[in-house]
């Protein structure tokens, strides 16, 4: 999450300071080289720079008890006039357009997360609902715990299409910011309700961290908000399918209604 990091010429020759805080930044706690985005003094435009482990001036300290994607050591980074060579900053990002299309590329990857923890909980609330028995017969042969088994594997096969499509619109140059978008807040929202239904199937089970379902729960809360949450990409395509921005209600819009 960017708050607000700004990169001045300093005094020192040479290079740049960067000033300000970064927050929710993966593994940033023990990574030898950061790539920050810091905001140009000068051209007020996005720029991109290497910042090494034990720079003078950077900190960055782990945020605790998370109850998702507890592998990542998310951090807060502090840069208080930070050094940084010129020959570290990054010539290929010069503004914000540049940053999305890695944004983009990045999008693909959340998209298939989705699908991969999906397909572990139906396959764990599959072989449950196999094995346990109810009233002397598998909870499989209940309706309504089969009608919940086939919404998800519904949604599991929506999501894969989805995931091939945008694959198949990148291999061949044709992938848009709004593809990726859409792309990454489908096969969120989809798993979502397929982890929902999985600790509904499992019952009290669903809530001990003993079982699958539980974890992917809370693993996927995280994913449905990262690399823009599931409402910002969904009007990030909205504006492509339209042509109208409506992240901000524009000034004469805003007039018209008063």
């Amino acid at each position: 999450m960017h708050l607000e990091v700004l990169a001045y010429r300093g005094q020192a020759p040479g290079g740049w300071h960067i000033d300000g805080q970064k927050r929710w930044i993966g593994n940033s706690t023990f990574a030898d080289v950061l790539v920050v985005l810091a905001r140009n003094a000068d051209t007020q435009q996005l720029n991109g720079f290497i910042v090494r482990k034990g720079a003078p001036g950077l900190k960055a300290t782990k945020i605790e008890n998370k109850i998702g994607l507890r592998m990542v050591q998310n951090g807060d980074i502090v840069f208080n006039k930070v050094f940084v060579p010129e020959e570290d900053r990054l010539p290929g990002i010069t503004s914000f357009k540049d940053i999305s299309k890695v944004l983009a590329i990045s999008r693909i990857m959340v998209a298939w997360q989705p699908i991969g923890i999906s397909m572990g909980v139906f396959d764990m609330c599959h072989r449950y609902l196999k094995e346990r028995k109810q009233f002397g017969v598998p909870l499989a042969s209940f309706q309504l715990n089969q009608e919940k088994l086939v919404r998800m594997l519904g949604n599991i096969q929506s999501m894969l299409l989805v995931g091939w499509r945008l694959c198949k619109l990148y291999e061949s140059g044709k992938m848009t910011p709004g593809h990726a978008s859409l792309g990454k807040a489908w096969n969120s929202r989809m798993a979502r309700e397929v982890v929902s239904l999985g600790r509904e199937l499992l019952g009290g089970n669903g809530i001990l961290a003993d079982f699958l379902v539980a974890k992917a729960f809370c693993d996927l809360e995280p994913i449905y908000s990262y690399e823009g949450t599931y409402d910002i990409n969904s009007l990030v395509t909205g504006r492509e399918i339209t042509g109208i921005a409506s992240f901000k209600p524009a000034a004469a819009l805003a007039k018209a209604r008063l």
